[in-house]
């Protein structure tokens, strides 16, 4: 059994209809966390789920309860097995699965967040003035470059791995950096199905109700190391975890820099917890020396068993 061991949440983008339903029906641990989710909210979490439509779980305001609850199964699952997490983090939305995981927030209290969190993000562009974009084969430096010399709001939002981040701003702004990216020679260049655009000063308006809400919900110490997304460093303290949460909404998620920081500090062994393996992907682009596995349904599960225990 490694003692190394980094559990991984994934973010929003990763849902799809059907998730977790086979773990809830063979694990009685995953079940107790949907039923307990389903109670909690103020919708039907679980036939949504399960049953979609595929548009109505793909709305910010139900993706992300719906992947904070499919992650906590995961994790409920795992510890069944006797797997334990070393160490912990999230992508963006993830970040709150892994506050859970670490002992910072309650179940029910992380739930009431990203449920409002979606709400906020939902609503904090109603007029659909923001985008975002994939960037794929260009080093960081150019992509800040060009960001800052467009007109308009537009920076990076997501530092994934090296040679792919993702812009986000004002839609002029990041059609005009689309422009230029692929005169520079980006490999590709993606616009991306969002409602928003996330991670840049677009979110300030869901960002103080945002900060009204963490700043009202009791926060523990980090139990485990947990390093956050706005810093890609560790954080421990309860009242610094909520600077970062709050600061997270319209700041750069530095993923890469996460995942080198942990294997700096001797973490080997990466199991993304939730659906999809797209932190899974990446950690092949950081660093194929780690040792990336994933966790979504029962043959994913007995896989990364196989290999961690």
């Amino acid at each position: 059994m490694t003692n190394n061991l980094v559990f991984m949440f994934s973010g929003q983008g990763s849902q799809y209809v059907g998730m977790g339903k086979e773990l809830y029906e063979n694990y009685s641990a995953a079940e107790e966390v949907l039923n307990q989710a389903d109670d909690l909210l103020d919708f039907e979490l679980k036939n949504m789920i399960f049953n979609g439509p595929e548009e109505t779980l793909n709305n910010t305001k139900n993706t992300q309860p719906a992947i904070y609850t499919v992650s906590a199964m995961v994790k409920a699952v795992l510890e069944e097995e006797g797997i334990k997490a070393s160490a912990v983090a999230g992508h963006s939305l993830g970040e709150y699965s892994a506050l859970y995981a670490a002992g910072v927030l309650s179940f029910a209290d992380g739930l009431k967040l990203v449920r409002k969190r979606g709400e906020l993000m939902d609503k904090a562009d109603p007029e659909g003035k923001g985008t975002m974009a994939a960037v794929i084969g260009l080093e960081d430096n150019l992509v800040e470059e060009i960001c800052e010399q467009v007109e308009g709001i537009c920076q990076v939002a997501n530092y994934n791995s090296p040679g792919q981040v993702v812009i986000s701003g004002e839609v002029k702004a990041v059609k005009k950096a689309e422009d230029i990216l692929n005169e520079k020679g980006a490999k590709r260049v993606i616009p991306l199905q969002v409602s928003g655009a996330f991670h840049s000063p677009l979110m300030e308006p869901a960002k103080e109700e945002l900060k009204k809400l963490i700043e009202s919900i009791e926060f523990n110490d980090a139990e485990l190391p947990l390093i956050a997304n706005v810093t890609a460093n560790y954080v421990k303290a309860s009242q610094e975890i909520k600077e970062v949460l709050i600061s997270q909404l319209d700041n750069s998620v530095r993923w890469s820099e996460t995942i080198e920081k942990f294997k700096g500090d001797g973490y080997q062994d990466f199991v993304e917890l939730g659906p999809g393996r797209v932190l899974k992907g990446l950690m092949r682009r950081i660093d194929r020396s780690l040792n990336a596995y994933n966790v979504e349904d029962s043959k994913s599960l007995n896989k990364t068993l196989k290999k961690l225990k």
